[in-house]
């Protein structure tokens, strides 16, 4: 794979550099923000990207955004941040995977492998009924496209996943490990409260909160909002 490597820690770099390197992967290196948005605008293609927080001209998490923005390549924050507050901003910001500073290089290569996994496209569907219709919300699984009222409503691919996840059984309540276990196929390691965060922004960009609603205590289930 091709990896782009944000960190300013040389010691850190280069044991990762090293150790991707052993693993095949070719890799990278930048270690400012303005040099990250660059090499992403730039390198193609681009496997994955591993970004680190604390980077000396710009926070990471304004580097996740504006990559995210502009493009779909799978993001993999490695920070030394653990609290969870930093966790869930980021995945908002549409990281797709977070690991915490130390980390093995084994536990690594299997974080990039799965959202790597997770970004590639799903082979096609057969061509008939592939759209999902559940009130004025139209879920089309082979474009990946969701629309409300005919407008197109553009989610994360992440988000998209939670979502058609929840409507493949409309009213049923989805445990938050459930939900973790189908979306991000048992590789998450961090808390449920991902899976709030995807929500959130869900709700936000369909407009009404009223799409998936919360069951204390248990999880989510797709709702009928007039």
């Amino acid at each position: 794979m091709r990896i782009l490597l944000v960190e300013d820690d040389h010691s850190v770099a280069s044991s990762s550099i090293d150790g991707l390197a052993a693993l095949g992967h070719s890799v990278e290196h930048v270690i400012t923000g303005t040099a990250a948005l660059q090499a992403a605008a730039t390198m193609d293609p681009l496997d994955v990207i591993l970004l680190d927080l604390g980077l000396p001209d710009m926070d990471g998490q304004e580097v996740c955004r504006r990559i995210r923005a502009s493009q779909d390549t799978p993001i993999i924050v490695v920070s030394a941040r653990g609290d969870e507050t930093d966790r869930v901003i980021a995945l908002e910001l549409g990281a797709d995977d977070y690991l915490v500073k130390p980390y093995g290089m084994r536990e690594l290569s299997a974080r990039i492998r799965a959202v790597v996994r997770r970004s590639q496209p799903t082979p096609a569907a057969p061509p008939t009924n592939t759209v999902q219709e559940v009130g004025r919300l139209s879920i089309d699984r082979r474009s990946q496209r969701v629309h409300i009222d005919g407008n197109e409503i553009a989610l994360t691919a992440k988000e998209f996943d939670v979502l058609a996840y929840l409507a493949e059984d409309p009213g049923a309540v989805r445990r938050r490990t459930e939900i973790l276990e189908h979306v991000w196929e048992g590789h998450w390691y961090g808390a449920t409260k991902t899976v709030d965060a995807h929500v959130a922004a869900i709700r936000k960009k369909l407009g009404d909160s009223g799409w998936i609603e919360a069951v204390r205590g248990v999880g989510f289930r797709l709702g009928f909002p007039e």
